[in-house]
């Protein structure tokens, strides 16, 4: 077992990346269902810097709990520690992946050399991979699959009434990827591709080759011209930006179209009957089960994660600056041991 403390990032109040601090903190038990897990490397994503700011933009009573001092993170590779004596699906030393405790907890304490969660969150890290790969997967991967391949659950969305449901993808499908060089984008590009649509990928023009190597048929640099303007009579858009601005999307899509905004915005239903169009979004979801099927497409070389930069735990606040620059192509890490 462990020394009783551990090093681990925390923040005492909400701010810039600079409220980010290396401490000595207490390493935590497992609880009934629960695995303890030794962090090799832990996955970046946007809601560790909306919760580090304190979301100053969701009004109070739409804001989980927040207590401080806080260790952010939800996106783990790691090794097995110790398992609560209910849990039988893993043993000590197995290596696993896992999106923790999301969203019923914002952030699950990732941030840190040892954390806890419900097995549950958890599946086997794909063996074809190094941690730090695998801890890019989770939940940008879960993000894409529960969008575009299946929901897995019966939550209902914090955004809307109307239930998402997938659309079928394949060969007669045009998928129109905004932001697809990031983390969710590159994922849900391969993942459309692996169900045989034909992709339209936008990012900026650095990102095209990437793009397209990882399978896009078409290239918009929203640089040089509007996507909005560029693509006409397209099935699908899965806008991975979203916000106030996906509305503009609307005018891409045929009669009978989607726009999944991963973050919602505002949307007049009225308007969507009159252009036959449906938008719907969710909210990604812990789900182990979903993460080993996303394993065994990484372990067959079907989608693979591409690594935008690494940090070590102790410079989580670099890392944090070079994910408000933008620009991002696949993930940022932090490596732990």
């Amino acid at each position: 077992m462990p020394t009783h403390t551990m090093r681990a990032i925390r923040l005492h109040e909400f701010g810039g990346p600079e409220v980010l601090r290396y401490e000595e903190v207490p390493v935590p038990q497992p609880g009934p269902g629960e695995v303890l897990v030794r962090v090799h490397a832990v996955g970046l994503n946007p809601p560790d810097w909306y919760a580090r700011e304190g979301m100053p933009d969701v009004p109070p009573e739409l804001k989980p709990p927040f207590t401080l001092p806080l260790i952010p993170g939800t996106d783990v590779s790691g090794v097995v520690e110790a398992v609560a004596a209910d849990v039988d699906g893993f043993t000590p030393g197995e290596e696993v992946i896992g999106l923790l405790r999301f969203p019923t907890a914002l952030q699950a304490s990732a941030y840190a050399e040892y954390v806890t969660a419900p097995a549950s969150d958890f599946a086997r890290k794909p063996a074809a991979i190094d941690h730090v790969h695998a801890a890019g997967l989770p939940m940008s991967g879960l993000t894409a699959w529960q969008f575009l391949i299946e929901l897995g659950h019966d939550h209902p969305s914090p955004f809307q009434e109307a239930q998402h449901r997938p659309m079928a993808l394949g060969s007669e499908t045009t998928v129109l990827i905004n932001g697809a060089a990031g983390g969710v984008g590159h994922l849900a590009l391969q993942l459309a591709k692996w169900k045989g649509a034909h992709v339209i990928a936008v990012a900026s023009g650095t990102h095209e080759t990437f793009l397209r190597e990882l399978g896009a048929d078409e290239f918009i640099d929203y640089t040089k011209e509007r996507p909005e303007d560029a693509a006409r009579d397209v099935d699908l858009v899965l806008d991975t930006v979203g916000g106030p601005d996906s509305r503009r999307f609307l005018r891409t899509l045929k009669r009978g179209g989607s726009l999944y905004p991963v973050y919602f915005g505002e949307f007049d239903d009225e308007e969507n009957a009159e252009l036959g169009v449906t938008v719907t979004a969710t909210q990604v979801r812990s789900h182990g089960a979903q993460l080993a099927e996303l394993g065994r497409l990484i372990e067959a070389g079907t989608i693979r994660v591409a690594i935008d930069s690494t940090f070590a735990l102790a410079d989580a606040r670099a890392a944090h600056e070079r994910a408000a620059q933008g620009h991002i192509q696949g993930k940022i890490v932090l490596t732990v041991a």
